[in-house]
């Protein structure tokens, strides 16, 4: 590795934490031609949560972390369902991050005027306080949409939940889910970086035709659902190879 190894940066998805990452980064080291970052969203795991939620608050909180990364290096943003919202925000250059690739994998294109008041609904109601862990743990499983791919007593899942004097609560920030639609043709004008969108084939949240309505050139992962970097990591070595590419063009 060499000061002109780009910085991965991988940023995960709503309600979830930097830990779904795991899969992967075991994947990375020999492989990937430079170092690695998976840091939590604020508002996540064991990150602090934010006065208000925007993609360019969150951003803005990233790009403080990847920038003292980096180190002045070029970074490659690699990011899941909201991370990838994130990912495209870095992209534009507008928070001093040099980014030089980005990809953006399942991210939710089309809203609803009806999806959108129910993520404000959520974003409103007070944390709730579960009696048991196993409680805690399965909701924060389905809101994460992770149901059924991670264990129990996976490292994801424990920074999923926590204990407090009452009860077990989810470390989710609820106000997080209030941060919007994107505005994806948008971000993609304003990147200065090369961006790939890409989604499983089976992604409910990203049907590939959705891809096709802002890119000329989507990657769709065959056999694979939302959480395709939990499902099979492996399947996104492609992607991060013309990442990287781009990365050292």
């Amino acid at each position: 590795m060499t000061d002109e190894s780009p910085l991965l940066l991988l940023l995960h998805g709503l309600g979830a934490n930097r830990h779904v990452w795991r899969g992967l980064e075991e994947q990375l080291p020999g492989r990937w031609p430079g170092d690695w970052l998976a840091p939590d969203l604020p508002g996540h795991g064991e990150a602090p949560p934010l006065r208000t939620y925007s993609f360019g608050s969150l951003a803005a909180e990233v790009a403080e972390v990847a920038e003292a990364a980096a180190g002045g290096r070029r970074v490659v943003v690699l990011g899941h369902s909201l991370g990838g919202v994130v990912a495209l925000t870095l992209a534009s250059g507008w928070f001093r991050v040099p980014v030089a690739a980005a990809c953006g994998l399942g991210i939710k294109l089309r809203w609803s005027p009806g999806e959108l008041a129910k993520a404000a609904e959520v974003a409103a109601r007070p944390a709730r306080v579960f009696g048991t862990r196993a409680e805690a743990v399965q909701r924060w499983l389905r809101g994460a949409g992770l149901d059924g791919l991670v264990g129990e007593d996976s490292p994801a899942v424990g920074a999923g939940v926590a204990e407090t004097a009452d009860g077990w609560r989810i470390t989710v920030d609820q106000r997080a889910f209030a941060v919007g639609a994107p505005d994806p043709a948008g971000l993609l004008a304003a990147s200065r970086a090369e961006v790939v969108l890409a989604a499983g084939e089976h992604d409910p949240m990203c049907p590939a035709e959705h891809l096709g309505d802002v890119t000329a050139d989507p990657v769709v992962l065959r056999g694979l659902g939302h959480n395709a970097h939990v499902e099979d990591p492996a399947a996104l070595w492609p992607l991060l190879d013309r990442l990287a590419e781009a990365a050292h063009a």
